[in-house]
C-alpha cells in the first residue's frame, strides 16, 4: 500500500527504507519466467541441427539456428547476423576498439578497402543524443572517444544538428542510436529520422551503432517498430553505414543470454576478421538452449507478453504517483514510456544532484544525476533516469513516493 498522502520527507526519511531504482535489471519474477532454461538444460543436448557438436570449438559467427533466430527477429537474412557472447555491450565494446585500431570497410569498390584506423586519424568523435545510455558513454570514454551531446526529441536525435555537425566535422565517426524505446527518454525515432540517418552526408567511414535493445520490450497491447535501417541505408547508397545490436539480456536471462552483430556483407566480414584474433567460437551450448526454448519469433513474442504484465503495473504505479504528488509543480514533467525499461524525470533547473541526494539519504538508490549525458554533465542538472523493474510492486510504489517527495523538498531548498 502507498503511504498516506500527508506523508512528508522527513516521514519517508524514518520509513528506514533500502530500495534500489538505478538500473534497469528483471526482477526476479521476471528471470522467473526462464527458469527452464536452467533446469531443463540438459534435456536441448548439445547436438545442433546438423549434427554439430556445440561442447566443442568452432562456428565462430555462431550456431546457425543461433544466427536465423536473430535473423527473424530483426527482419534480416541469416547471413547478416552474427551470434555472440552474453552481452550486445561487448560487441558495441568490441566494434568501436575495432574501427579505432584497424579501420573500416569503406564503399571504394574495393572488396578488402579499409579506412585509415581510427586513432590513426587524431581526435575522434561520436555523436551521443541526449538524455542517452550511460554505458554507450563509457565505452567512448574508456576509449577516448570525444563525445558531442545532440538533443533528443520524441522522434528522435534533432536532426538538423546532427546534420550540421556531420557536414562540418570529419571527425565525427559515428553516432549511437536506440531507436525504439529510446533509453531514457522512450522515444520512438519516426520514419523521417531515419531515412535522414541512412542518407545523410558524412564521412565515408561513419557508422550508426544501432542498439536495437529494446525491439521486443512494450509496454502496451501494441507491438510498435521502426524502419527498416538496413533496407535504408542500402536505398541510400550507404549499405554498410550501420551497425546493428541486439540480444535477448531482457528476454531471458539478464547475465546468462546471447547477443546478435547484423551487419552488411563487408562489415560482417570486417568483424569475423578481427573477432576471430580473441576468440574461438562463442557459448553454442548456451544458443543451443535458448533457440530450443524460445523456438522463433511467435515463443519470443509469447514470453515478452508474460514480461510485460509483471512489468506494466510498475510503471503505471510510478505514474500514478507522480501524477499525484508531482502534477501541476512548475518544471516538473516526465514521460510515460510505450516501451523499454525506463521513465525519464524532468526536474526544475538545478535540483536534479540534489534530489538524488536527498533520495540517497530516505534509503532510495538511483542513477546518479546527470548520467545519461557524456562524461557525467547534464547542464541543466535536471534529468533523472527512473528504473521500476527490479523492486516488487509495492517496492515501486513507496519509492515513487520517496522520489517525489525528495524531488519536492529539493525544489523547497532551492526556492529557499
Amino acid at each position: 500500500m502507498s503511504p498516506p498522502v500527508a506523508l512528508n520527507y522527513e516521514r519517508f526519511q524514518q520509513l528506514n527504507l533500502r530500495l534500489d531504482m538505478s538500473r534497469g535489471k528483471p526482477s526476479p519474477e521476471q528471470l522467473d519466467l526462464s527458469q527452464a532454461l536452467i533446469d531443463e538444460a540438459a534435456l536441448a543436448g548439445h547436438r545442433a541441427r546438423d549434427g554439430f557438436d556445440c561442447r566443442n570449438y568452432g562456428l565462430a559467427s555462431g550456431l546457425p539456428e543461433a544466427r536465423e533466430l536473430g535473423a527473424e527477429l530483426l527482419g534480416v537474412s541469416a547471413a547478416q547476423v552474427v551470434a555472440a557472447g552474453n552481452s550486445s555491450l561487448e560487441l558495441m565494446h568490441d566494434a568501436l576498439a575495432f574501427a579505432l585500431l584497424h579501420g573500416v570497410p569503406v564503399a571504394t569498390g574495393e572488396e578488402a578497402a579499409t579506412s585509415t584506423p581510427w586513432r590513426a586519424q587524431g581526435d575522434i568523435a561520436f555523436l551521443c543524443p541526449v538524455p542517452g545510455y550511460d554505458r554507450h558513454f563509457a565505452i567512448c570514454e574508456a576509449l577516448g572517444v570525444r563525445m558531442i551531446a545532440v538533443p533528443m526529441r520524441d522522434d528522435g536525435p534533432d536532426m538538423d544538428r546532427v546534420e550540421a555537425l556531420v557536414r562540418s566535422d570529419a571527425s565525427i565517426k559515428g553516432m549511437w542510436c536506440v531507436p525504439l524505446y529510446s533509453n531514457p527518454s522512450g522515444a520512438i525515432w519516426s520514419d523521417a529520422t531515419i531515412r535522414r540517418l541512412a542518407a545523410m552526408p558524412a564521412a565515408p567511414d561513419f557508422r550508426l551503432f544501432w542498439d536495437d535493445a529494446y525491439r521486443f520490450h512494450h509496454l502496451g497491447d501494441e507491438a510498435l517498430a521502426t524502419l527498416d535501417v538496413h533496407a535504408a541505408c542500402a536505398a541510400a547508397g550507404n549499405a554498410e553505414r550501420v551497425l546493428m545490436f541486439a540480444s535477448l539480456s531482457k528476454v531471458t536471462i539478464a547475465g546468462g543470454a546471447f547477443a546478435w552483430l547484423a551487419a552488411g556483407p563487408r562489415n560482417l566480414a570486417w568483424w569475423q576478421r578481427h573477432s576471430a584474433i580473441r576468440t574461438i567460437g562463442p557459448d553454442k551450448l548456451n544458443q543451443l538452449r535458448h533457440v530450443r526454448f524460445l523456438r522463433d519469433r511467435a515463443g519470443v513474442l509469447a514470453l515478452m507478453a508474460r514480461h510485460r504484465a509483471l512489468l506494466k503495473p510498475k510503471f503505471d504505479a510510478v505514474e500514478a504517483v507522480f501524477r499525484a504528488r508531482l502534477g501541476g509543480i512548475e518544471g516538473v514533467s516526465w514521460n510515460t514510456p510505450r516501451g523499454g525499461y525506463f521513465i525519464s524525470l524532468y526536474a526544475p533547473e538545478g535540483c536534479a544532484r540534489r534530489t538524488v541526494e536527498l533520495a540517497a539519504a530516505a534509503g532510495l538508490v538511483l542513477t546518479p544525476a546527470g548520467a545519461a549525458f557524456p562524461y557525467g554533465d547534464d547542464p541543466r542538472d535536471s534529468h533523472l533516469r527512473i528504473a521500476p523493474s527490479f523492486p516488487a510492486l509495492d517496492e515501486v510504489r513507496l519509492a515513487a513516493e520517496g522520489i517525489a517527495l525528495s524531488l519536492l523538498k529539493a525544489i523547497e531548498e532551492r526556492r529557499g
